[in-house]
């Protein structure tokens, strides 16, 4: 299974800590924070599709998966014809200007390569950003809730206990 980037929307406080560390390891924000007020906030930056349509329409083999599962761009072989763009459902990939070349989010496969986490992941100060195959994710979350709802339940019977008194 490949590892990606999940976004707890509730934890999101739009503080943009991810854009800032992206840029700063990119020189261009990869990642963007879409604020919808007085309902959430959502980090967003390319999902790594299973079936990466960017892939398959690349006329040049430029987009690969590594190891991990993120897509990759080979700035050798990019032409900058803008059909990874055109095919992406999200419009992640954009135009690199200066260079001519499409753009986009690795999960930081420099930082990976050294057992880092993506920068964007480090950055998070609310936690909302987690990396990881998407079992480790769930099962990351299903134990926080059942050790909550153990908690709750522990409080219920002290209350309880005091109660009877």
């Amino acid at each position: 299974m490949s590892k990606k980037i999940f976004i707890d929307f509730k934890r999101c406080i739009a503080c943009k800590a991810c854009e800032v560390a992206c840029e700063m390891e990119h020189g261009e924000a990869r990642i963007r924070v879409f604020e919808f007020p007085d309902l959430t906030s959502v980090a967003f930056n390319c999902r790594h599709c299973e079936k990466a349509p960017c892939m398959e329409v690349c006329p040049v083999n430029a987009l690969s998966k590594d190891d991990d599962g993120a897509v990759v761009l080979d700035p050798l072989k990019c032409i900058g014809c803008l059909m990874c763009g055109l095919a992406c459902p999200f419009g992640i990939p954009k135009i690199d200007e200066y260079n001519k070349i499409m753009d986009k989010c690795d999960l930081c496969a420099h930082r990976r390569a050294e057992g880092k986490l993506p920068a964007c992941v480090s950055a998070c100060p609310t936690e909302a950003l987690k990396y990881g195959d998407i079992n480790d994710v769930l099962w990351a979350r299903e134990g926080k809730i059942v050790a909550e709802l153990k908690d709750i339940g522990d409080r219920t019977n002290v209350l309880e206990a005091y109660l009877i008194r």
